[in-house]
């Protein structure tokens, strides 16, 4: 059992809206996205949001989390994944942008957009929030989620740039 400081607590209360936010966010754009890919992206990270929701009620009621435990029911996740290049030919988009093979709808673009910056803020808090934790197991399962969180953020990346919404020049 661990004894959180208030500080500590209003933490982890940030996080917890923060990620009842992620999950509630990503049910939403999974119903409204277009392309059956993104709505499955979506949908997996609605899911992992929700575990982490998970694991900051445990942290505030002063369980550690086994962090090894999420990770093997991860692995099967992954493996549902659709092929990407079979879905981008069966789709059909309202008022999609033609940009060579690459095909998206720009109100897709704006739920990626939004989800990658959403992805960022809430990396960004758990890099704050983990300095702050005296229980080095609570930075650990802080560490993890923020780990997955950015591993989020690339999932979307990957998504814009693969489907011609995210351009590095």
């Amino acid at each position: 059992m661990i004894n959180l400081s208030i500080k500590e607590r209003m933490l982890l209360e940030d996080e917890k809206s923060h990620e009842q936010l992620c999950v509630d966010k990503y049910n939403e754009y999974s119903n409204k996205a277009y392309c059956p890919e993104l709505k499955n992206l979506f949908s997996q990270l609605a899911q992992k949001e929700q575990q982490h929701l998970d694991s900051i009620n445990q942290l505030l009621n002063g369980i550690v989390p086994n962090i090894n435990q999420q990770q093997g029911s991860q692995q099967g996740g992954q493996q549902n994944s659709f092929n990407q290049q079979s879905i981008n030919q069966q789709f059909i988009n309202q008022s999609p942008i033609n940009l060579g093979s690459n095909t998206y709808n720009e109100h897709d673009k704006m739920l990626c957009n939004d989800s990658l910056s959403t992805e960022k803020f809430i990396s960004a808090t758990y890099n704050t929030a983990i300095f702050e934790f005296r229980d080095k197991n609570v930075r650990q399962v802080l560490n993890h989620i923020q780990k997955e969180e950015q591993e989020h953020g690339e999932k979307i990346y990957n998504y814009m740039a693969s489907h011609g919404m995210y351009q590095v020049q």
